[in-house]
């Protein structure tokens, strides 16, 4: 690309502007804007943007450079691509194409070979909903109540029962390359990177499709729900895999259309499927964004920390989008968002809510959304209901890891308060384990940029990952599989349970639950030499028995507060049959 072009496009940027469609910048001087930098996760805005000079700065991560350079990073796109990119935003025509090497242009081929065959197939799916073959399709989406104008303006279609014809009409505009790197079709034969090398066939048949944008609304990849309901359809819904335009927990679904709305309102809300999500938008609530199912990513909470810092969170009430809310709590309170959660009477998703009270009843709800401090004490107390000091121990255990993660002394300070009243927790003991938490976070938080490990995560993880140390290893997954409650209060306890469960592949990486455990995986992999296997296996045996040691010690605390608890109540059965327990736990410490 020219240098005069791209002179041309710098000159005639504003740089302010273009920032401001991903950064919430606020004037900080003359010439200067700050905002939360998208690249690292931080408290208060570090994140500078000099109008005058034309560059942007981060005092926290260092990150620097023009618009292009700002433009390329966080789009994850070539140089060409960023100045081609700003000059679409100024409205500057473009030149020709010139690329930097045959690679760079091979790969932006690919990838505008790959969004167009995403609109085609839209459009294929689009105009197969018209088809006779679609009208049990059609059914569905008005039963469900969805407008025409609602599968209009989410381009809703319907995927044939048939294996070839899509392959057949797309064939006619996009090689073979480009086919099968687009996770439209499947083949019976896989490569070792997953793509199809054997004859190719439609992925999704016999399902509505909904497509998934990326933040310009271009489509990146589809999910589709099924029509039929047995064994051979497969599963409810099924989504595009992941290629070089789509990584499902890098997007955030309706984001493309909810943006201008969440800027100006200043909040997000949460929900967890697309008709969810639809139901929403089309009734007049328009910051709504859904998660796809009930993922959701350390990326994608830096995504919508460049819009907003307050989030509502309205997943469904089963099982699922319980503990969905609860890790999607974890992630945003450790990113220091304003969170509160949103429950809808009669146990219904917000698609079915909407269509039987109304889109003014479920506005009423989300102005009564609660803290997420009170949602999780309230659940403490659902999930252990009955009052004896077993089940507030319970209960306690289960808030502990929440109460560790708010960024706020103030905050721990008053969640402790809230608990012990709402949860009547009159012992001293336990009092202190509350205030314990308090102040002191887990060293998860306090680590997260750093992503620093303890000696023992570190013994347990190289011996999890390391084909040299397989009696090391054996032993680790075995005594971790059957003792998960040793890995409480480690940092990186997902990421060892996930490892420990899971059989010994040539690229660990694919093992761990989330982009935090594979970083933190990555980064010990190439920090961390693993040293003479037989050490290794002695040490293995030490942080066991370390982690026994620590169960153990935590057991004893607990005792102590549940005999002082049947003390007060005068149950001498109870006091006994504690005091018993006490003493095997002092006499398996003495073993240790």
């Amino acid at each position: 690309m020219a240098d005069d072009f791209k002179e041309q496009v710098k000159t005639a940027t504003d740089i302010v502007k273009v920032i401001g469609e991903y950064v919430r910048l606020r004037k900080s001087g003359a010439q200067n804007f700050s905002g939360l930098c998208p690249f690292h996760q931080e408290k208060s805005p570090s994140f500078s943007v000099n109008a005058a000079h034309g560059y942007f700065y981060c005092f926290g991560c260092h990150a620097k450079g023009d618009v292009f350079t700002f433009v390329q990073k966080i789009e994850n796109i070539s140089f060409p691509e960023a100045v081609r990119t700003v000059a679409q935003k100024m409205g500057i025509p473009l030149p020709k194409r010139e690329w930097n090497s045959p690679e760079e242009a091979a790969q932006a081929g690919l990838r505008r070979q790959l969004t167009d065959i995403h609109e085609a197939a839209t459009q294929y799916f689009q105009q197969a909903l018209q088809s006779t073959e679609a009208a049990r399709a059609r059914e569905y989406l008005s039963s469900r109540a969805v407008s025409a104008d609602s599968i209009a303006m989410f381009r809703i279609g319907y995927a044939p029962d048939d294996f070839n014809h899509m392959r057949e009409a797309l064939s006619k505009h996009f090689n073979d390359e480009v086919m099968r790197s687009s996770g439209l079709f499947s083949s019976r034969e896989q490569s070792d990177e997953g793509r199809p090398v054997g004859p190719l066939y439609a992925r999704f048949r016999k399902r509505i499709t909904f497509p998934i944008c990326n933040e310009a609304g271009k489509t990146i990849a589809f999910t589709a729900r099924a029509l039929d309901s047995d064994e051979k359809s497969g599963p409810k819904y099924l989504n595009s895999p992941e290629t070089p335009l789509y990584t499902k927990g890098h997007v955030l679904f309706n984001l493309d259309k909810a943006k201008a709305a969440i800027r100006s309102q200043d909040y997000a809300l949460l929900v967890e499927g697309q008709m969810d999500c639809i139901r929403v938008f089309t009734s007049g609530l328009q910051p709504v964004i859904a998660t796809s199912g009930t993922a959701f990513t350390e990326h994608q909470v830096r995504l919508l920390s460049r819009f907003t810092k307050r989030v509502v969170v309205n997943f469904d009430p089963d099982t699922a989008g319980a503990n969905a809310a609860e890790k999607s709590l974890a992630l945003l309170t450790e990113a220091e968002f304003e969170v509160r959660i949103m429950t809808l009477e009669g146990g219904l998703d917000p698609d079915r809510y909407v269509l039987e009270n109304g889109i003014a009843a479920y506005a009423e709800a989300l102005r009564n959304a609660k803290p997420h401090a009170d949602y999780l004490i309230d659940r403490a107390r659902t999930l252990f209901p009955q009052r004896t000091a077993e089940a507030k121990v319970k209960a306690v255990n289960f808030l502990l890891p929440h109460v560790r993660r708010l960024p706020s002394a103030i905050q721990r300070t008053q969640f402790v308060d809230d608990a012990a009243q709402k949860l009547g927790i009159d012992s001293s003991l336990m009092r202190q384990e509350l205030q314990h938490a308090a102040t002191h976070r887990l060293e998860s938080v306090r680590s997260t940029s750093a992503m620093q490990l303890s000696e023992t995560e570190r013994i347990l993880l190289r011996a999890l990952v390391q084909p040299e140390t397989d009696r090391a290893r054996q032993r680790a997954a075995s005594e971790l599989t059957a003792h998960p409650e040793w890995l409480d209060g480690l940092a990186a306890a997902e990421l060892i349970e996930a490892l420990a469960g899971a059989p010994l592949t040539d690229n660990p990486l694919e093992s761990a639950p989330d982009d935090r455990s594979r970083e933190m995986l990555a980064r010990l992999l190439h920090e961390d030499a693993i040293g003479d296997p037989a050490m290794l296996a002695n040490e293995v045996g030490n942080t066991l028995h370390t982690l026994e040691r620590r169960r153990l010690e935590r057991r004893k605390s607990e005792l102590k507060i549940l005999i002082a608890e049947a003390v007060r109540r005068d149950d001498a059965d109870m006091v006994t049959q504690l005091q018993m327990e006490a003493v095997e736990v002092n006499r398996a410490l003495r073993m240790l």
